[in-house]
């Protein structure tokens, strides 16, 4: 090669050089996008509360004993676990239990005036019966008949009198029992006390009409727990008894609970200035374990209206205005708009019924500045599902 060839080769290098850096300052910068392949999966529609929601107890009960008067005997503690029926608290009741020994001995003596009364009875029928037979062989006068025959009717009488004296006797023996289950407090189903207000020595007075005060003992039942959350008026329609839902707790992040609908209230709720609301009682499956969780958790319900399994979906994050996605094109390495169909949806993902096959990419990150139709690109993070 002779040097003028050589001369002009590397002339011709030095522009080709120049050339491809003139060329790169004058291409834009990619910008850093976040994509996501088209694949198969499920998809649900979906609608979730509009404020939180809150865990409830399906029995809580906030109760006082029936009377009045100073606690002698507090018998549980916050936390205990009670059967049903078992006593939780007793008020001095001394004198109704004084009333109550004086009512069993006035009934026992009442019973043996009984046991006395017929029994004279008895004998006073049976000599009625022999003066009868007496008279009929002629031995006794009529007087005689009719003088014993009135004295059994007497005895008799006095019998009955006497049963119904321990009747009387045996209703004031449950007037004295009733009485005394007036100062006694027993739950009225199996749970755990959650709050203790009346201490020992002091007095507890129950709640006169339409003044509330504060209940003795608030007992719950936690074996039974569900969500009541606030749907928007606009879809509450939709919901039905028996719809499956899924449940979040702020205090077990990253954790969903699995549930169904046990109840739509049948009335709006207008609390605030255009916020009507329905509550949605959603209950959890058999299947969760309930013991860890508290009455009065924050909760928010998502109720699945429709499933479709095992169609082409995109996150609805990479969804835009007048259903348009922007498809990353490898070979130039820019974004296209594309227009899809689509069919359900939520928060999550969209079900794409055409306009896009799967494997496609598209973008999830278009908050960021720059992301539009013919943008020049890079693959920050590429996410298939």
């Amino acid at each position: 090669m002779t040097q003028r060839s050589r001369r002009l080769m590397i002339l011709l290098l030095v522009s080709v050089a120049v050339a491809v850096l003139i060329w790169r300052g004058m291409r834009p910068q990619a910008i850093p996008v976040v994509l996501q392949t088209v694949a198969l999966g499920s998809v649900e529609a979906s609608v979730a509360n509009t404020r939180a929601g809150t865990v409830t107890a399906c029995r809580r009960a906030r109760i006082t004993p029936s009377a009045s008067g100073q606690v002698t005997h507090l018998l549980v503690h916050k936390g205990d676990r009670v059967i049903a029926g078992q006593l939780l608290l007793e008020l001095w009741n001394d004198d109704t239990r004084a009333q109550l020994r004086l009512a069993e001995k006035d009934a026992t003596a009442a019973q043996a005036r009984v046991e006395e009364a017929c029994v004279q009875a008895d004998n006073a029928v049976r000599a009625a019966q022999r003066q009868r037979l007496l008279h009929e062989k002629k031995l006794v006068s009529n007087d005689s008949v009719e003088r014993a025959e009135t004295e059994a009717k007497a005895r008799q009488a006095a019998c009955r009198a006497a049963h119904a004296n321990a009747a009387v006797g045996a209703a004031r023996i449950d007037a004295a029992r009733a009485g005394i289950e007036r100062t006694q407090l027993r739950a009225p189903f199996a749970g755990v006390v959650a709050e203790l207000t009346g201490e020992l020595g002091e007095f507890v007075t129950p709640s006169p009409p339409g003044i509330p005060t504060p209940p003795a003992i608030d007992l719950v039942d936690d074996t039974c727990l569900y969500v009541t959350a606030p749907i928007d008026e606009v879809d509450a329609p939709r919901i039905r008894t028996g719809m499956p839902a899924r449940i979040t707790l702020d205090a077990f992040p990253g954790r969903h609970f699995q549930a169904r609908v046990r109840r739509v209230a049948p009335y709006v709720l207008d609390r605030e200035k255009q916020a009507r609301t329905v509550d949605v009682e959603v209950e959890f499956s058999n299947s969760v374990d309930t013991k860890t969780l508290l009455t009065g958790y924050s909760a928010d319900v998502e109720v699945i209206l429709e499933t479709r399994d095992k169609v082409l979906r995109i996150p609805s994050a990479a969804l835009q205005e007048g259903n348009q996605v922007l498809v990353f094109d490898t070979a130039d390495e820019r974004l296209h708009a594309r227009r899809i169909e689509v069919g359900l949806s939520n928060w999550e993902y969209t079900e794409v019924r055409s306009g896009l096959t799967a494997g496609a990419r598209v973008v999830t990150s278009l908050e960021r500045d720059g992301i539009k139709d013919g943008a020049y690109v890079s693959a920050e993070a590429d996410k298939t599902p």
